[in-house]
């Protein structure tokens, strides 16, 4: 079919628009947009209509023609303002149901745009279903010759492709640094298109990968020069040379010759280098596959960097012969240049509009809907019923969740399958399993539970090839089918269902095996089934130890199950007592309580990252107008290096165990407020503001293996790879009294290392006593452990009564009372301060920053300046923080 004619005929009526940032014309366009939608539709019909023409003959041919259903063109113009009163280009959004079509709106959305003139970002969460939405759509682009003019990815790769849109940072730098230039010319920037930014689900706007995270670009800087002087440094790790020491050496003179313009920041460099080289080996790396890999939550990483200390593993596992190639080595050799931190929340306020479609409008939580409306400005909401009906999905708040333990659970899980396999006739349905991770599925799938049966399951997790991904999600739906998913495919995975015996059998089943932090991830899992008017159910089947993080305890449970009061302890209310009809009211509302309690957390971050962000923003200003000036003065105190010894090092060491989720996220976002505010006031007092080391580390318990009982940061003197390593915890675990013993035993091997100067200690939950290092340890057996760093059993006394030899004060902060007495002996004992710390109440971020950073202080000042830097911190911030 000639398709030729259709083409012209739109883009005739499109005419040729170019929309400007500062004048978009809108008035004398939106006439045509009606029109335009009839005839692109129609363009995608007749593009997609290859099998229609194949059913020629056939009962069923006009079921393979794909078109556009009535709503997806009411919402196609409601997003556009036509029919409104002014029809106005406006920020807004419409929700659509799960199944029904929301990437046809976009991306039809799209084309009508950019023919009309605009640059379109398209954002979604996943990045496979974007490629596979952007492959679909492509031969329209094309078709339409629009296809420079849509951009597909996830949110943070489009944000990252705003930020080097006059070219990429990393590159540009590098280039004006390698060529040691005196003066930049100005980057002539293209006269570019108005941008609109459209939206596949809004709550990606406070994943934790968006909301409150930085993209934070690094120039690597390569050169012969800066080899040698690598290797001089490494050559005299033993010696301790200090900057002075470097600076007399043929090998540092040879590079600052070869950078003259930009010394400042070669010197910058070498103290990092000099501080990392006596450090490298108090991070926790691992060697896989020839490279130094991390890990990071369940998964091992390779594009991860600790700066020069990454650096100085390769060349160290290359020295014992450890798989590393010396080509490896040299090919991770340079001085690193970091050029920002843009603030990925900032971002989409660069665009002319925002718009888009989601699933979850309604389940927003009052701050989410406030930070769209005043923040983002996206101020007008459309709910568009659904196309089919109301919904067939089957599920009860009161007998389709199971909430088990540890023995138990995934018996429960693979029951729970087989009975759902059962349809309400004589034919099975098909199952979809949800894990919160591919650790869990691997779990689940070793486990003796399905030893007999998991050869007939399939797994889907984000490894998966691309073909198997399309190939697994289309016979999921098949009648007798159990497939894995990890979470990523709970949300705009196409599960459609084909097969007419698990359609008069129910429909597919879904069981998810966690409780979602936010309730719109759950309203996506569900939809993965009873979609487009057809039946389906769903169930959970939950871990009790899981539910900690959300601090529900299993008594709390049982008291529900009882028909008992419930202690709310987040309330603030002394001895108010609730009563639950169901399990499920309790999940939700907790699940709430916390998830309001992180994004209060990261909204305090954010605004931080806000300054930060204009920074970054105006470095960008400065290299694209060539301010040489402007652009060496950032990059000098954007990589100001480490000073030759610190006052202070201080171990922090946190309890890493479910019921520690608080913690955890609080220390996350609050470790840049640390650094900041000890940096202030040390410079207001004349100390040099690096003059602390902060390393952080978390412990758990032995029923957690060797490399999650303890996990540590590198030594730092600035917040960067802090704040990194706290992204890659997750709270796991939890056994009663918990090993903090392990913890301050890392604590004396760092000492024995590098001598520290205090410890603080945040837990709720006393160490193990030493009856209960013996029978936890043998959960995996002293086989197991006597193969790993821990083979010797070790005890909180002999680890306190250690350091306070050394004469390590340990300042303990206990979050519940049952840790209070063995935490006060703790601090007692080391001449320590001990006080509550209540994590989980609205003021938990502010207290963790003051214990932390005036102990930091403390330190630094020692007995004669000690006492006045904790008063001028606290003159300076505590009115800050009111405020």
């Amino acid at each position: 079919m000639k398709l030729e004619p259709l083409v012209s005929d739109i883009k005739l009526l499109a005419g040729i628009n170019k929309q400007h940032p500062d004048n978009i014309e809108w008035d004398t366009i939106k006439g045509k947009i009606p029109r335009l939608t009839a005839y692109i539709f129609a363009l995608w019909t007749l593009k997609s209509a290859e099998h229609y023409f194949e059913a020629k003959g056939s009962d069923d041919q006009d079921s393979y023609l794909l078109q556009p259903h009535a709503a997806q063109i009411i919402a196609i113009f409601r997003m556009l303002g036509i029919g409104d009163r002014k029809e106005e280009l406006n920020n807004n959004l419409v929700q659509i149901g799960t199944g029904e079509g929301k990437s046809i709106t976009l991306g039809a959305t799209a084309s009508i745009l950019a023919l009309l003139g605009f640059d379109i970002y398209c954002a979604c969460y996943s990045q496979y279903l974007s490629e596979r939405d952007y492959k679909s759509f492509r031969p329209l682009f094309d078709s339409l010759g629009v296809v420079n003019y849509i951009h597909y990815g996830t949110f943070n790769e489009l944000c990252e492709e705003i930020i080097n849109g006059d070219g990429q940072i990393r590159q540009v730098v590098e280039q004006i640094v390698f060529q040691d230039l005196r003066s930049i010319p100005k980057i002539s920037k293209a006269n570019k298109r108005a941008k609109i930014l459209l939206i596949d689900e809004v709550d990606i706007f406070f994943s934790q990968d968006f909301y409150g995270n930085l993209y934070t670009p690094v120039a690597s800087l390569r050169d012969p020069t800066i080899t040698a002087l690598v290797y001089l440094i490494w050559s005299q790790r033993n010696l301790n040379m200090n900057f002075g020491q470097v600076e007399k050496t043929t090998e540092y003179k040879a590079c600052a010759d070869r950078y003259p313009n930009w010394k400042k920041l070669v010197d910058e460099a070498v103290k990092d280098m000099i501080f990392d080289v006596r450090n490298f080996e108090s991070h926790g790396y691992t060697v896989k596959n020839g490279q130094i890999a991390y890990i990071e939550q369940d998964n091992v990483v390779y594009n991860v960097s600790y700066g020069y200390k990454t650096l100085f593993a390769y060349m160290h596992e290359h020295e014992k012969g450890n798989e590393i190639s010396k080509a490896t080595v040299e090919k991770n050799i340079s001085i690193e240049i970091k050029c920002g931190s843009f603030s990925y929340a900032e971002i989409p306020l660069e665009f002319s509009y925002m718009m888009g479609v989601t699933g979850t409008l309604r389940t927003l939580s009052e701050p989410e809907k406030k930070v769209i409306r005043n923040v983002y400005k996206i101020k007008r909401d459309t709910y568009m019923p659904s196309v089919f009906g109301a919904n067939d999905l089957k599920f009860s708040p009161r007998d389709d969740i199971k909430i088990e333990n540890e023995n138990d659970y995934f018996n429960v899980i693979r029951q729970e399958i087989e009975d759902r396999l059962c349809g309400i006739s004589s034919g099975q349905r098909a199952v979809l399993v949800f894990f919160e991770s591919e650790k869990k599925i691997n779990d689940f799938r070793d486990s003796q539970a399905i030893a007999a049966s998991k050869d007939h399951m399939l797994s889907l997790t984000e490894q998966t090839s691309l073909e198997e991904k399309e190939s697994r999600i289309k016979s999921a739906t098949v009648s007798g089918r159990i497939t894995l998913f990890t979470r990523t495919f709970g949300r705009g995975t196409d599960f459609i269902c084909y097969d007419q015996t698990v359609l008069s059998n129910g429909g597919t089943h879904v069981i998810q095996t966690f409780l979602s932090e936010e309730i719109s991830e759950e309203v996506q899992i569900k939809g993965r089934t009873a979609r487009q008017g057809n039946r389906g159910s769903y169930s959970m089947v939950l871990l009790d130890r899981d539910l900690e993080k959300f601090q529900i305890e299993k008594s709390d449970i049982a008291d529900i199950r009882a028909g008992k009061g419930f202690l709310s302890r987040l309330t603030g209310a002394i001895g108010l007592t609730k009563k639950y009809r169901t399990i499920y009211e309790l999940l939700d509302e907790k699940r709430t309580e916390i998830f309001k309690a992180r994004y209060d957390n990261n909204r305090k971050f954010v605004d931080h990252a806000r300054i930060k962000h204009k920074e970054a923003k105006k470095f960008l200003l400065n290299l694209t107008n060539g301010n040489i000036d402007g652009v060496k003065a950032f990059l000098t105190e954007e990589n100001k290096g480490a000073v030759g010894s610190s006052k202070s090092r201080t171990v922090c060491l946190m309890d890493a165990t479910g019921s520690m989720y608080s913690l955890l996220h609080k220390c996350k976002n609050t470790v840049d407020i640390m650094f900041g505010r000890a940096s202030e006031i040390l410079r207001e007092n004349n100390i040099q503001s690096n003059s602390f080391q902060l390393q952080l580390a978390v412990y758990r318990n032995y029923n957690s293996t060797e490399e999650k009982i303890l996990q540590f940061s590198p030594w730092e003197t600035k917040p960067d790879n802090l704040r990194a390593f706290m992204n890659t915890i997750e709270v796991e675990g939890g056994w009663g009294d918990e090993a903090a013993e392990i913890g301050l035993w890392h604590a004396n091997q760092e000492n024995k290392r590098d001598p520290i100067t205090q410890v603080i200690l945040i837990g709720d939950a006393p160490p193990n006593s030493q009856n209960d290092v013996k029978s936890k340890r043998s959960r995996f057996g002293e086989q197991y452990w006597s193969g790993t760093k821990f083979q010797q059993q070790t005890y909180y006394e002999k680890e306190l009564e250690n350091l306070k030899i050394s004469n390590i004060p340990v300042h303990a902060f206990y979050v519940e009372q049952r840790a209070k007495s063995v935490f006060e002996t703790i601090a007692k004992n080391t001449g320590g301060r001990c006080e509550n710390l209540d994590i989980n109440s609205p003021a938990g971020a502010k207290m963790l920053t003051d214990l932390v950073t005036e102990e930091i202080l403390k330190n630094v000042g020692g007995s004669l300046k000690g006492d006045i830097l904790v008063k001028a911190y606290r003159e300076k911030y505590s009115k800050t923080d009111a405020e």
